[in-house]
């Protein structure tokens, strides 16, 4: 009322605000601003059912209190107290219809992920890196990927980054895949692998075999085709691999959501540790939509929610 034109910039829509009137109240004033009237104490009070938010007198009383100064700050608390009434709203909702607990938490996470100030002027970001050519810069952490000439062009593995391994089929990715693993987890990381096409065995068969120099053939029977001296190395790839932490999940189909769940109980349990993220592979996870079949649609979704899931627990992540 006080400044019309902030209708159109605030991030609040009715349905965020608690008071049935202000909802109503500020339907009301959307609609005019969409009908290009103006937002003010006298049109509004020209307005039919006027009791439907308390009538003329109270809009005075609203409008003595606002100070436009402070608006961001005003956003920013009905923001807040939404997400929280919300999130009651989505426990609520869970509990009558037995939601599985993969769909609570992206639930819960789409909330959190609301904010209002993501804003850094030039002259802040710019002052930040002012004295760089005359100060030690800090290490920034990465997941080595155990290959030099690989390292030497990318740094290491990024925080937040998703690095997708492309290649024909039977090229090697997945053993790729799992090099990085257990090279990330020998670097203080706690790698989780989702593997929605092999199972853990397989896997596991593979990490021991690549991590001993052993041929693959010859794993699918060790007490016959191992040699003596392999059979003495044995123990000691298998205490090699254990200090790694590598974490398996080999469900097949899973969603971005159910993976985010999963990544979340792994860190819960190693809190000390960053998390880096090996998913094998993009076609097989399952959209949250089937979008009439189109695959184009479903990959878009399905990359979107994978960067986000990155950049949420801030760690590199593989696909």
């Amino acid at each position: 009322m006080k400044a019309g034109y902030l209708i159109q910039d605030t991030v609040i829509n009715p349905e965020q605000l608690e008071s049935t009137s202000h909802k109503e109240l500020m339907r009301r004033m959307v609609g005019l601003n969409h009908a290009g009237k103006n937002i003010d104490l006298i049109t509004l009070s020209t307005l039919p059912e006027l009791e439907a938010f308390c009538g003329v007198s109270y809009l005075s009383e609203l409008l003595s209190y606002a100070d436009i100064e402070k608006f961001e700050e005003i956003e920013e608390a009905i923001i807040d107290l939404w997400k929280e009434r919300e999130k009651g709203n989505i426990l609520k909702k869970a509990a009558i219809h037995h939601w599985e607990i993969a769909k609570v938490i992206a639930e819960l996470d789409k909330i959190n992920q609301i904010k209002i100030n993501d804003h850094t002027s030039i002259q802040l970001a710019l002052a930040d890196m002012y004295e760089a050519p005359w100060e030690d810069q800090v290490t920034v952490k990465t997941a080595p990927s155990g290959i030099t000439k690989l390292d030497e062009m990318t740094g290491g593995f990024q925080d937040g980054e998703v690095t997708i391994l492309a290649a024909r089929p039977s090229m090697g990715k997945t053993d790729v895949m799992l090099h990085l693993a257990k090279t990330a987890g020998w670097a203080d990381y706690v790698p989780i692998v989702f593997s929605l096409e092999m199972p853990v065995k397989l896997l596991t068969t593979r990490l021991i075999a690549s991590t001993g120099g052993f041929n693959r053939a010859k794993m699918r029977d060790p007490k016959k085709l191992l040699s003596p001296s392999q059979k003495d190395q044995w123990p000691h790839v298998i205490a090699q691999l254990d200090e790694t932490n590598v974490q398996l999940f080999d469900s097949a189909a899973q969603k971005v959501g159910e993976m985010r769940a999963k990544t979340r109980k792994v860190i819960n349990q190693f809190p000390t540790k960053k998390p880096i993220i090996f998913i094998d592979y993009l076609s097989l996870i399952q959209s949250s939509q089937f979008y009439g079949g189109n695959a184009h649609l479903q990959v878009t979704e399905i990359s979107r929610n994978l960067k986000t899931f990155a950049k949420d627990f801030n760690s590199p992540s593989f696909v």
